[in-house]
């Protein structure tokens, strides 16, 4: 996390070497706010400061000052920063600020709240009358949306560090740093392991590698092999492995179903590849097709959103053609909500629909409660209809290109299903190979990152 580290380096070099800044008449930063998600290594950046600048460090989590008794949060509050100012310069570190920090007057009918109380004080010692000089303040949340605005604003929390999930080469380390103390076959290559998790964070790498290792043991092996990363990453993405089924006419039902995700996710051009399909059930699912997205994408186009209603789209399609539609089954339900959701999102909040380019998605995700009894609907009864309807006619023609693929492609599904009952699992090299022999497979844009 390079970025992070940089902005954060600057504060141990404030605490090591004051007069570099304060020559040229810089301020010392108050307080350096960490967000990002749960995971990505908030606390351990503020433990790394910790032991990099060499100053006293204090450690306090946010609940810590929240109690039950009126006016003892505040008064912890008072201790910790005369302890500090004793001890300046020094670092104090407040984890899961939002645990005080949230914001003032959200609950109804206000009243004496003692996390209030104790927030007020946190201000005052922050930026008040009384300035403190020489104390850094770092805190981490993973809410930023719900803390004050008074806690945020320049001479409080001056900077906002975003720490995010690691891109491709952050993975690469993160992982190198985890795989030093287990054993590990030579044959391994950590850039594919990388490479196979986008959107990982911190935390779920090293818990990765760790059931990776757990399997090692469990099977008895000298060391890990691909074989158990494989297994893990399904695991930690899709849960626990069940026992599959035995050849009946269900199986042969769920193979159509994962055959038609994967199908028509090979031959619509804009869908990410297909990793590998399986009837080996996990978690909820009887049977689990995967897609490798294509790296680093921050946008998504319409042609992509399209293609990936297509897919989801996929198995129902092909429950309705090989078996009519008296035989459809529920196991499309996770992929119609996902497609109801991607549709709804295309036409309320992308404007990709024939209502134009509008945002009509409230503001919604409102935390607090009073803050949502005075919302209403930002648009007329009229254009919920429609946006209804447009809805629909997303999720109907993405229905249609999948239907017309499996029509179109009957021969080389039957023959796919055959052997992935047969076999249990075709990845995703061996599933376009079959297909290309039957029909031309568009060319996809593989991610070939630059390390």
């Amino acid at each position: 996390m390079d970025e992070a580290k940089e902005e954060l380096q600057e504060v141990v070099t404030f605490l090591k070497q004051p007069e570099r800044f304060t020559a040229v008449g810089a301020r010392i930063p108050k307080g350096v706010l960490l967000v990002g998600p749960p995971g990505t290594g908030k606390t351990l950046l503020a433990k790394a400061i910790a032991g990099e600048a060499g100053v006293p460090f204090f450690s306090i989590s946010g609940s810590e000052f929240v109690e039950m008794f009126v006016g003892v949060g505040a008064s912890r509050v008072r201790d910790l920063f005369k302890k500090a100012k004793e001890n300046a310069p020094c670092l104090i570190f407040i984890d899961e600020i939002d645990a005080v920090g949230r914001q003032r007057g959200a609950g109804i009918g206000g009243g004496n709240d003692e996390r209030e109380q104790t927030l007020n004080q946190l201000l005052t010692e922050m930026d008040g009358f009384e300035g403190n000089t020489g104390i850094i303040i770092i805190a981490a949340t993973n809410r930023p949306d719900v803390l004050d605005s008074a806690l945020l604003r320049p001479g409080r929390f001056d900077r906002q560090v975003t720490v995010d999930a690691p891109d491709l080469k952050g993975r690469l380390r993160i992982l190198e740093v985890h795989a030093r103390n287990k054993k590990i076959a030579p044959e391994i290559s950590i850039e594919t392991i990388a490479r196979r998790t986008p959107g990982f964070t911190g935390a779920d790498l090293a818990n990765l590698l760790n059931e990776a290792a757990i399997l090692t043991a469990r099977r008895r092996k000298e060391a890990m092999t691909m074989l158990e990363i494989n297994d893990a990453v399904d695991r930690v993405v899709a849960g626990m492995e069940g026992t599959p089924l035995v050849d009946s006419k269900s199986k042969r039902l769920i193979a159509y179903h994962e055959v038609g995700h994967a199908i028509v996710g090979t031959l619509v051009k804009d869908h990410d590849p297909v990793q590998k399909v399986t009837l080996v059930p996990r978690g909820q699912a009887q049977g689990l097709t995967w897609f490798t997205p294509n790296e680093e994408q921050g946008l998504t186009t319409r042609a992509q959103l399209m293609a990936r209603i297509a897919g989801a789209m996929g198995g129902r399609a092909a429950e309705e053609e090989v078996f009519g539609d008296a035989e459809v089954t529920t196991g499309a339900g996770g992929d119609l909500q996902q497609v109801t959701g991607m549709a709804r999102q295309m036409v309320t909040r992308f404007g990709m629909s024939d209502l134009g380019p509008l945002s009509l998605a409230g503001q919604t995700g409102e935390v607090f409660l009073g803050g949502g009894l005075m919302s209403r609907a930002e648009y007329s009864e009229a254009i919920a209809t429609k946006i209804d309807a447009q809805v629909r006619a997303l999720a109907e023609h993405g229905h249609q290109i999948a239907r017309q693929i499996i029509r179109d492609n009957r021969a080389v599904i039957d023959r796919l299903v055959d052997l992935l009952i047969e076999k249990e699992t075709i990845d995703g090299e061996e599933f376009r190979q079959i297909v290309a022999e039957y029909t031309e497979v568009p060319e996809k844009e593989q991610f070939v990152p630059q390390l």
